[in-house]
């Protein structure tokens, strides 16, 4: 259960470049995020959560899993896990997620040439 926790955000970066990559140049950028994870086996609810917004998202490592875009767009896209590794492709970037020194660090990348990669460290709390 490595990724079953809370936590909040430490650092984080090219947040709005990705954002503008994807469409939300408008969205505030200096929130406290809280991301929820909970594990049992390979199945998870993701939740991510700040101030009059929470996303979330329940799937199956291995499945693909009918998800929700961060602005609330359906779509199906397999869940892999290789190395600890967490991997989605969504619509506009392919996320991936792991533990790393008890942390989770989320990593979010747009595709092409001039495409944006987004880290985000999350310390549990």
């Amino acid at each position: 259960m490595a990724f079953a926790g809370k936590y909040e955000l430490e650092s984080q970066e090219n947040y709005e470049e990705f954002l503008e990559a994807i469409g939300l140049l408008k969205a505030k950028t200096d929130h406290k995020v809280v991301t929820e994870v909970v594990q049992d086996g390979n199945d998870f609810t993701w939740t991510q959560s700040i101030p009059n917004w929470t996303w979330s998202n329940k799937f199956t490592v291995g499945q693909e899993c009918e998800l929700v875009t961060m602005t609330g767009s359906n779509f199906k896209a397999p869940v892999t896990m290789e190395g600890g590794k967490i991997s989605i492709q969504f619509p506009q970037y392919n996320l991936t997620a792991e533990i790393v020194d008890d942390k989770l660090v989320m990593i979010c990348t747009t595709p092409g040439e001039k495409g944006v990669t987004f880290t985000r460290i999350n310390k549990r709390i």
